[in-house]
């Protein structure tokens, strides 16, 4: 029996790349359960195994947001107890944050396993505890990029790189559409992220304004929230006129059919892609790509190959590189089929044999 430990059901890479693992695992073990927070709505809705959810709420102020995360691990440790489990029982806790769940695994003699998909942890007190407890708890660990696995060495617990895979619905959509610039009658920008700053956000809205004159080019955006959400990030005033927004999408795959390029512009000064799963996703669909020069993305992409590794805070670079692939049709195809085949790496089938490889057969 394997027991699925998660905070926060939503959209995001770290739910989606779990329902994954889910869906890998279950044609070979029909013995599985979710936990998972009360909060949210998401892609583990439909993961199609059974479902429990214990106590979970977050608030916008940071202070109350870290209390209910820890009376949450409690409701979490407490769930676990009164699951009755049995003594084989693997615990599976998806991203460091759901540590009542390796705390319960240590002290009730059950193999803990981390499936760790963040670096950028602060505080840095909170950092610290959360990979003590791995170090404490955990008999094997998954990484999502050998450059994450350097960034948050956990000291004696063995683990495995198991890259994010691309899912076979979306892979299948990919192969099945064409890439041609300007396919919706201009070249579409595309970029997936959360409302957050160190997203890239801000450098995203900038480069649409430095191209507003240029009406063959329009830049979409979809956040991971709500539509009140991003109206209080992103007050209709800031937005500017040739950037369309889109909310929180159960349906990527419709938004990469009709883009041309992908872009990931995070900080590299205060976020470290540990992957970048919107980058290998709009790659099967034959997009080129823009992503952060360190981090996951550098094992994704070969800079001038399937895209252009880029510091988004290098104003003058990102717009340059998003020029050529504009006004270089030749460099954007060459582009598209590269992208195409490198995404070929990431398939759900090669993410399955290592992952139970890893759990069944160590």
């Amino acid at each position: 029996m394997i027991v699925f430990c998660h905070l926060l059901n939503d959209n995001s890479g770290s739910p989606v790349v779990l329902k994954s693992v889910i869906e890998a695992l279950s044609p070979v073990d029909a013995n599985l359960v979710l936990l998972v927070g009360s909060q949210g709505q998401g892609c583990l809705d439909t993961a199609g195994i059974p479902i429990r959810r214990y106590w979970y709420h977050r608030s916008r102020f940071r202070f109350i947001t870290l209390f209910t995360y820890l009376f949450s691990q409690a409701s979490l440790y407490r769930a676990l107890n009164r699951a009755d489990l049995p003594a084989d029982a693997v615990i599976y806790v998806n991203t460091l944050l759901p540590f009542g769940a390796a705390l319960w695994g240590r002290r009730n003699g059950r193999t803990v396993i981390y499936h760790v998909h963040e670096v950028s942890i602060t505080p840095g007190l909170m950092r610290r505890f959360l990979t003590r407890i791995v170090e404490k708890c955990a008999q094997h660990a998954f990484y999502v990029s050998e450059d994450q696995r350097k960034r948050l060495p956990i000291v004696d617990v063995p683990s495995t790189v198991l890259p994010n895979p691309v899912t076979p619905e979306i892979a299948k959509n990919g192969l099945d559409t064409p890439y041609s610039p300007r396919r919706s009658g201009v070249f579409e920008v595309l970029m997936l992220a959360s409302p957050r700053d160190f997203k890239g956000v801000p450098e995203y809205l900038d480069l649409a304004r430095r191209l507003i004159r240029r009406e063959d080019v329009r830049f979409t955006l979809v956040l991971n929230a709500v539509e009140h959400e991003i109206d209080t990030y992103l007050p209709a005033a800031s937005r500017p006129a040739n950037v369309t927004i889109h909310s929180r999408t159960d349906t990527p795959e419709l938004f990469y059919a009709t883009a041309d390029v992908v872009v990931n512009l995070s900080r590299v000064d205060r976020w470290v892609e540990t992957f970048g799963m919107t980058i290998v996703e709009g790659m099967a669909f034959g997009l080129p790509v823009i992503a952060p020069p360190v981090g996951g993305p550098v094992e994704i992409v070969t800079d001038g190959r399937e895209g252009y590794l880029v510091d988004s805070r290098d104003e003058f670079s990102l717009e340059e590189r998003l020029l050529s692939l504009i006004d270089d049709r030749a460099n954007a195809m060459s582009m598209s089929k590269a992208a195409r085949r490198r995404a070929q790496d990431f398939s759900m089938d090669r993410f399955a044999d290592t992952l139970r490889l890893r759990i069944y057969h160590s």
